[in-house]
């Protein structure tokens, strides 16, 4: 069963009910010597209060998108595979115009929350060697005739860490809201892609990387998920057609990945993110201050723009202060044409309820970025 989801949460709220009522029935029927009845009435406790737990821990986990099954939440899955040395690029020398096509097998979604559309498939990169689910929302217009011969925009939205790739489609709903304004003419009908970033086994963070020997998330993100998204679907492979997007944790990723691969994608967007990889602990680029120097996207930036080939990106980077704000600012402060960053301040708590509210301003935003 799902960790996500309704089931879950009505079976711990049955389990805790249970738990409630059973001392209140049995407590004075328990029999036998003062040491047996104590230690029945103690488990009788221990249980109400394990059950209480986790009701409080299902209902933070639905609202916030954090784990999705027990793999996830115990890390005992790792589904990095070898990871070999693929290079600068990302690549390992191989020229993806010349890879078969990966038209993946997609299945629609068993989980209500995330809204009618939601198809899913498990995908293992070819390049990359990681392995995991990849949750695709069509646009309205995909199956209107008029659309018949158009090859729709894609953004590939990320979670934080610990995340869902659910999480966008669930907790930020981001297709029940864009889905009326796809229709309305107020967005651009999106292809919108969440693919698993929770890769390693051992509960540690990626920072969305390419580390030999450790995982090639980078990989995994740019090159794998997205080749399979346009070999399978009526989406442009143009980068001028391509934006990432997350928050906390997933915001650091886009808008390194942004950064990293201009000839991938055109836009950016960063709700909450940070810039140094140590503002998430637990990455795997917080190890090192040679990982952290090499994955950080302002030093990124400035190295790029200093060296004279600023990279042809947009950048939307949204926070409160201490979160993400200031990082926001320091990229902005850094960009030269054709890098574009918007920066916005925001008010509220780090959490899925401040971001589900940018939802509509940031696909906005990313209708005038993209198909330049």
């Amino acid at each position: 069963m799902s960790l996500t989801g309704t089931p879950f949460f009505v079976t711990a709220i049955a389990l805790l009910v249970v738990a409630v009522v059973l001392p209140l029935a049995l407590w004075s029927r328990v029999r036998g010597p003062a040491a047996v009845r104590g230690f029945v009435r103690l488990l009788m406790l221990g249980f109400a209060q394990v059950t209480a737990i986790m009701v409080v821990f299902v209902g933070v986990n639905n609202a916030n998108g954090l784990y999705d099954t027990w793999e996830d939440l115990l890390g005992t899955t790792d589904r990095a595979g070898t990871a070999t040395d693929l290079g600068p690029d990302g690549t390992g020398g191989q020229k993806l115009s010349e890879q078969p096509k990966e038209v993946a097998k997609f299945k629609p979604v068993d989980d209500a929350r995330m809204g009618p559309g939601v198809q899913v498939t498990e995908l293992k990169g070819r390049i990359s060697g990681a392995e995991g689910e990849v949750y695709v929302w069509l646009p309205p217009q995909y199956d209107d005739p008029a659309y018949e011969d158009k090859k729709f925009p894609v953004v590939q939205l990320l979670p934080g860490y610990p995340g869902s790739a659910k999480a966008w489609f669930g907790t930020l709903e981001v297709n029940k809201q864009l889905g009326p304004l796809m229709k309305q003419g107020k967005v651009k009908p999106f292809i919108l892609v969440s693919p698993r970033t929770t890769l390693l086994g051992d509960q540690t963070d990626t920072g969305c990387a390419n580390i030999p020997g450790k995982v090639n998330a980078d990989s995994w993100l740019s090159v794998d998920v997205r080749k399979m998204v346009f070999d399978t679907f009526r989406a442009s492979d143009k980068a001028a057609d391509w934006a990432v997007g997350g928050y906390s944790a997933g915001a650091h990723c886009a808008a390194k990945l942004a950064v990293a691969h201009p000839d991938r994608y055109r836009a950016g967007v960063s709700l909450s993110g940070f810039n140094d990889p140590s503002g998430e602990p637990a990455a795997l680029t917080a190890a090192t201050p040679e990982l952290r120097h090499a994955n950080n996207p302002y030093v990124m930036l400035k190295a790029a723009t200093k060296g004279g080939k600023p990279p042809r990106t947009a950048l939307f980077m949204s926070g409160a202060a201490g979160d993400g704000f200031e990082a926001g600012n320091a990229m902005k402060g850094v960009a030269k044409a054709p890098t574009t960053v918007r920066v916005m301040k925001l008010t509220g708590p780090h959490g899925t309820s401040v971001w589900k509210q940018q939802v509509p301003e940031v696909f906005r935003w990313l209708s005038d970025q993209l198909g330049k």
